[in-house]
């Protein structure tokens, strides 16, 4: 397996190079020359069946994108290791909600968030591949409010990786702030940027734009830029539909890398028929699913903040395949979108969407919770809520399962899930102490040389 840039310019790399290069050097990201995982025989043809224990599902379904990189053997061991951090046996259990809807619990690692299921693989696969190399990485990573989190677990105590977080000042949730913010470790630096997450997101790229920066600092990312991110969410997609047969997919969806591990899931063979692009207000991917346009407007803040993002990174990995690997044509066509804030812009029929508003999700966990007693986050309810119209609407064939993707425990969301419910859901007791933690970080302006000032001293330091 190879890699090449949507852009089309920087050179086609392998695995090791990918994982630790994060964004191509002509500002594109990575994305496989094919797809060569087997996944039929395992209940994945369509009909449900008898699956493996989900780490080794996970470990077949990716070795084909890590080989001849990695031994097949040591990458084995290695996600065996990533999940024993897991509070569920089952990694990413699915649960019945009821009429034909389940949700895939996502939200069992140690962050309570389902990026922890992509970050406790990629930490421990960059340090493995630095160590072999005797080199370290500074990882640089912006945030909408999980991914902070989920990366900084994943570096703490690794030797070789220092991380620099940004996150969009006041628009995360508190409990999100502070599992970032309250760690206290020497290779961890947390910053608050006075503005949104696309601020972040663009202030991270500029870093990798810049080339002398990025070799003295010797850049990494775990943003879902990294494909390492991407390739780790493939196997909970596949395991759902091997457990389901065929069946709808309902994201709740930011940065859009979750919905395309499930887009690239189907190449592989799982028979997930459609996929629910499920929005806040900040609604621009649900636009595009209607309109074919990408059109560019201020991020409103909601209850869903890991939703908050108007330029969704990922998306560049399918338009480059919806535009037939051009890596020119991509290139052109999102020049024009950050420079005039709008494009028409291919679609995949594979794709519907739905929008929900803040009071619609809060209607949403109030429903949950009374048809089933379950508590859920406003991401999750959106991703549920969304599931519900598609259906009703008849965007997606009815007599479907649909999973819906559970990205948050509800306790990293209490004010808005005890406004819906009136029940405040606990922390886990190994974050019942979070609220009293000392918080460690520093306020910039969304300007690049100052961040890039605060990143070499605090690697420096």
């Amino acid at each position: 397996m190879r890699y090449v840039s949507t852009r089309g310019v920087a050179p086609e790399l392998g695995f090791g190079d990918v994982l630790l290069e994060g964004l191509a050097r002509d500002g594109g990201l990575y994305v496989p020359t094919g797809a060569s995982a087997q996944l039929g025989g395992s209940g994945v043809d369509g009909e449900p069946g008898p699956i493996p224990p989900y780490v080794e599902l996970a470990a077949t379904v990716m070795a084909p994108f890590v080989v001849p990189d990695m031994v097949a053997a040591r990458f084995a061991e290695i996600v065996a290791d990533a999940y024993t951090a897991f509070g569920h046996p089952d990694v990413v259990p699915l649960v019945e909600l009821g009429d034909g809807l389940w949700v895939q619990e996502l939200f069992h690692g140690p962050t309570l968030a389902f990026k922890d299921v992509a970050l406790q693989l990629v930490g421990r696969l960059m340090d493995d591949e630095l160590a072999r190399r005797d080199e370290c990485r500074t990882i640089v990573v912006a945030t909408s409010g999980d991914t902070g989190s989920a990366a900084i677990d994943a570096c703490v105590g690794r030797d070789r990786l220092s991380i620099v977080v940004l996150h969009p000042a006041g628009r995360t949730s508190e409990v999100q702030r502070r599992q970032m913010t309250t760690v206290d470790a020497p290779n961890v630096t947390n910053v608050a940027v006075e503005g949104t997450f696309d601020d972040c997101q663009d202030l991270v790229k500029a870093m990798f734009a810049h080339e002398a920066f990025r070799d003295e600092l010797r850049l990494g990312a775990m943003n879902s830029i990294n494909w390492g991110r991407v390739l780790a969410q493939i196997p909970y997609h596949v395991a759902a539909a091997a457990q389901l047969g065929r069946c709808v997919v309902s994201v709740p969806s930011g940065n859009f890398g979750n919905i395309l591990a499930g887009w690239y899931a189907a190449r592989l063979g799982a028979p997930i028929e459609r996929f629910v692009v499920a929005t806040n207000r900040n609604d621009i991917l649900a636009r595009w699913v209607a309109r074919g346009d990408l059109v560019a407007e201020p991020v409103v803040a909601t209850l869903s903040p890991s939703m908050d993002i108007q330029v969704s990174s990922n998306h560049e990995r399918l338009l480059f395949e919806l535009l037939g690997r051009d890596g020119t044509a991509t290139a052109e066509l999102l020049g024009r979108f950050r420079a005039t804030g709008s494009v028409e812009a291919p679609r995949d029929p594979a794709f519907v969407a739905a929008r929900l508003d803040d009071d619609e999700t809060l209607a949403e966990i109030a429903r949950v919770h009374d048809e089933t007693g379950m508590l859920v986050d406003p991401h999750t309810a959106i991703g549920i809520g969304a599931a519900r119209r598609a259906r009703a609407t008849g965007a997606v064939d009815p007599s479907l399962p649909v999973v819906c993707m559970a990205t948050a425990h509800p306790a990293k969301f209490p004010d808005a899930v005890e406004t819906a419910t009136g029940i405040r859901p606990p922390l886990p007791a190994r974050l019942a102490d979070l609220y009293d933690r000392p918080e460690r970080y520093e306020v910039v302006a969304a300007h690049l040389e100052s961040v890039q000032e605060l990143v070499r001293v605090n690697v420096a330091r």
